[in-house]
């Protein structure tokens, strides 16, 4: 049995933690003023850190560390959080996930100047004074007084086998103060009874310490969730009773009860202050609870699993076809049996594939806060629909073209911030994500409010690149589309962010890799809207099977409205014009037997297949619909790479290949040939 790697669990987890700073940062950004906010920055730091430390990235723990210091001064109120220091410490965290990816690499001065940054960022900043003055005595006296604390603390009987060493938290609060340290050890079992690998000791501390409260919860910080602690406060000089109490095994409450009696003025004060007892299950069924809540599984192992999903499924309708042509009823039995367990095996296999575009869209929040700094332009990104779920291979190959998208929308939509109000819009920009399921699609939309797109520059941009000839008749879609063409740009300057005609090519080009089309829809001083149109998984989808001459082809059933008759009559009748009137409207329709050259001749009673993608419309003419089918998909080889009609192939029941219809191509197809028609009429 293989084992995991620590160092590569530590760097997934220092990942997530990465992530969750970053979040916090920018959430920061709108709310400088949010103590839990930056309470969450100052545990993910010092997360961190330690495990940083734990894990022998010493240099990761060191540069953190100045990081951590610097937010714990903002929680301590002795700085006040501001912009500059939250866009010192994003800057930073670029660079310990540097040094979590590569430890041992030379990052030259890097470390250097981003501390620098930070302490320019945090120094000389002081918190605002408080409203009421405080005489300087009575501030002393604070500052120099010692509160006691009586910690009762246990933890989960794993703890150990987990790596949590107790007599580590035991030195950190010796480290806080004079402490003194009871071990509870009623609740061991019997020594034969007992497995080594488990803890069952409790712990009573009675600490002096001029630190706070904060500081005893920082010693618990990483433990904190599967724990049991109870923090009690005790005031006065009850601390100097409290102190030997713990030498005995009685509660400190019952010596303070006990004491001897003294006048009302010297009588100490016992004060119980948050005795939070964090989780109040028993330790050992609160960690089994949490573990069975996720599991991680690497992504590799999703891959083979959906690949075995896939030839079971193949293997299934072999069985099916097998069956049918067989009067064993017990055959019959079993093979519906499979079909059936099969089946939901593929609906399990395909939810495990699918994760929320939420992990998408949280990308572009840094994005946004970065080009906003760069730009100099005011910008609120807005996320809709962060619940929509996409197969996990869309998502990765969809990050880089949505990070095109989102830097055009904001270099050549948005406007400045003076423009805006020149033109009586709010200073700030809008750019919107968006995210909706359609039947077998996701939609992924980026919308912005600026000045939406000039279709005089982006035709005369066209002309002069020889894309489209000079005066020549285009839709106002088509004319939007030359924006993908490679080397297209309509920026009078190269910038950072663009001018080079990089990008928006290859935007089109793995949004069709993925079996997808992009839809643009622009309104000149309102904005821009770029929606992609993508399937939901790439693995396995419903397919309508049909025959067009010998051969037999997959139309992906998202795409499919309707299906009709095509008598020999009608389609003798509709030669030259390749028209269907369905209700009211008339659609452009391809013979499929003419496209693929099949050389036979058509059944007399032809069906259409009626496919969309949006508004879009257009009929397939095949000769015989044989009805649904899971369809596997397998990619095509490189020498079919040019073969625009088809995407991809499967493996039919009877061990023969059915190729998968590409329907944007054929829908896009359909209208070019209406469009020459309609001209030519």
């Amino acid at each position: 049995m293989s084992t995991l790697d620590p160092v590569a669990v530590f760097r997934t987890e220092a990942a997530e933690c990465l992530e969750a700073i970053e979040a916090g940062l920018l959430d920061l950004t709108h709310q400088l003023d949010n103590k839990d906010l930056v309470d969450a920055v100052f545990r993910g730091l010092h997360t961190l850190k330690g495990s940083g430390a734990m894990f022998g990235f010493e240099a990761l723990a060191a540069f953190t560390h100045h990081c951590e210091t610097a937010f714990d001064r903002v929680r301590k109120g002795e700085v006040a959080a501001t912009s500059e220091l939250v866009a010192a410490v994003l800057a930073a965290q670029d660079h310990m996930r540097a040094l979590v990816d590569q430890p041992d690499a030379d990052h030259g001065d890097t470390g250097h100047k981003l501390l620098a940054q930070l302490q320019a960022a945090v120094g000389g900043k002081e918190a605002a004074p408080a409203a009421v003055s405080v005489p300087a005595a009575v501030r002393d006296a604070a500052a120099k007084k010692k509160n006691s604390w009586h910690i009762r603390f246990s933890l989960p009987a794993n703890s150990m086998a987990n790596g949590t060493n107790p007599l580590g938290l035991l030195d950190e609060l010796r480290d806080l103060g004079e402490c003194t340290v009871r071990a509870n050890t009623s609740a061991i079992p019997p020594l034969d009874a007992l497995p080594p690998t488990e803890l069952h000791i409790s712990w009573d501390v009675t600490l002096t310490s001029e630190q706070d409260r904060s500081a005893i919860d920082d010693v618990f910080i990483f433990v904190l969730d599967d724990m049991e602690l109870s923090v009690e406060e005790i005031s006065g000089r009850a601390a100097a009773t409290a102190a030997p109490v713990e030498e005995k095994a009685e509660p400190a409450p019952a010596v303070a009860a006990s004491a001897a009696p003294v006048s009302p003025a010297t009588v100490p004060e016992f004060r119980p202050v948050e005795a939070v007892p964090v989780k109040r299950e028993a330790p050992a069924a609160v960690s089994q609870a949490k573990a069975a809540e996720n599991v991680r599984v690497p992504a590799e192992r999703l891959d083979e699993l959906m690949d075995r999903v896939g030839e079971l499924v193949i293997a299934q309708s072999r069985l099916s076809q097998l069956a049918s042509a067989s009067a064993d009823i017990a055959l019959r039995s079993v093979s519906e049996e499979i079909e059936r367990l099969s089946g939901e095996l593929r609906d399990t296999m395909m939810v495990l594939r699918m994760v929320p575009v939420a992990t998408l869209f949280s990308r572009f929040r840094r994005l946004v806060h970065d080009l906003a700094r760069e730009t100099g332009k005011v910008i609120e990104l807005v996320t809709e629909g962060e619940s929509t779920e996409v197969d996990k291979t869309v998502i990765e190959r969809l990050a880089d073209p949505l990070v095109h998208l989102v830097r055009n929308s904001i270099d050549h939509g948005l406007e400045t911030p003076a423009d805006r109000l020149a033109s009586g819009k709010t200073e700030a920009g809008t750019v919107t994500l968006s995210a909706r399921q359609a039947g077998g699609e996701v939609i992924i939309s980026i919308k912005d409010d600026g000045r939406g797109i000039n279709r005089e520059r982006v035709r005369a941009k066209a002309e002069s690149s020889g894309l489209i000839q000079p005066g020549q008749p285009l839709s106002d879609s088509e004319l939007l589309q030359l924006i993908f063409a490679p080397g297209f740009s309509t920026a009078a300057a190269i910038t950072n962010l663009s001018g080079r005609g990089v990008g928006m090519d290859v935007v089109k080009k793995t949004v069709e890799a993925l079996r997808g089309a992009i839809d643009i829809v622009s309104v000149p001083g309102q904005g821009s809207e770029v929606s992609l149109r993508i399937p939901l998984t790439l693995a396995i989808i419903d397919g309508l099977l049909v025959r067009v001459g010998a051969g037999r082809y997959v139309i992906p059933l998202s795409a499919v409205e309707e299906c009709l008759e095509l008598s020999l009559e009608e389609d003798l009748r509709s030669r030259g014009r390749s028209f269907i009137s369905l209700r009211d409207s008339l659609v452009p329709f391809l013979r499929l037997r003419d496209l693929f050259r099949t050389g036979t001749k058509p059944d007399v009673h032809q069906k259409v297949v009626v496919i969309s993608t949006g508004t879009e419309r257009v009929g397939l003419v095949v000769d015989q619909i044989i009805g649904d089918h899971q369809t596997v998909i397998k990619s095509m080889s490189k020498l079919h790479n040019n073969v625009a009609t088809f995407s991809g192939a499967t493996i039919l029941g009877d061990g023969s290949v059915a190729l998968i219809l590409d329907v944007g191509h054929l829908v896009a197809a359909g209208q070019q040939q209406e469009a020459q028609l309609r001209v030519a009429g």
